[in-house]
């Protein structure tokens, strides 16, 4: 079997821009177009080399191979190296560095203010001199109203017209 002296620069040409579009479609995300692309290109150095079946078979066996390796490659790349750590946010947020997911506003509860917008339900209002965001409890708040806030579920405050 003289497989590999029916080779010619075309088939050669084909199987690199082949190999070059599929790992542009591994590493570049998108609709699929470079990897439709290098399969159309690998198919066609295939179909212009061999000149029977057992050819074409050794050949997409070699091919898969080659496809295998070069995703371990991308892959590797990606995972363990340069490319990839910029992608990773490796610092952590401590509450001893001063970072804080939530504040507690329990102490707020029962807290008399006036609305600063109109409820719609979510607006403003103003607790001692203080601005909070603020949901009203499925009623429409018109601005400048006397509301209690009722009800504390982790950040938000749930607030009632006071009559």
């Amino acid at each position: 079997m003289d497989l590999f002296s029916a080779f010619s620069a075309l088939t050669i040409i084909l199987l690199i821009i082949g190999f070059i579009l599929v790992a542009i479609e591994m590493v570049v995300p998108g609709f699929g177009v470079p990897g439709i692309a290098g399969s159309i290109c690998l198919l066609a150095a295939v179909f212009i080399t061999v000149r029977s079946f057992e050819e074409a078979l050794i050949m997409i066996v070699g091919i898969l191979a080659i496809l295998g390796i070069l995703l371990a490659i991308v892959l590797n790349a990606f995972t363990k190296g340069k490319l990839f750590k910029p992608l990773i946010l490796t610092e952590e947020q401590h509450k001893d560095k001063g970072y804080i997911s939530s504040v507690d506003l329990d102490y707020l509860l029962h807290k008399t203010g006036i609305t600063i917008t109109d409820l719609r339900p979510a607006g403003a209002a103003d607790f001692d001199g203080v601005k909070f965001d603020v949901v009203a409890d499925g009623e429409y708040i018109s601005r400048n109203t006397k509301v209690e806030i009722f009800r504390v579920q982790g950040s938000r405050l749930v607030v009632r017209k006071i009559k």
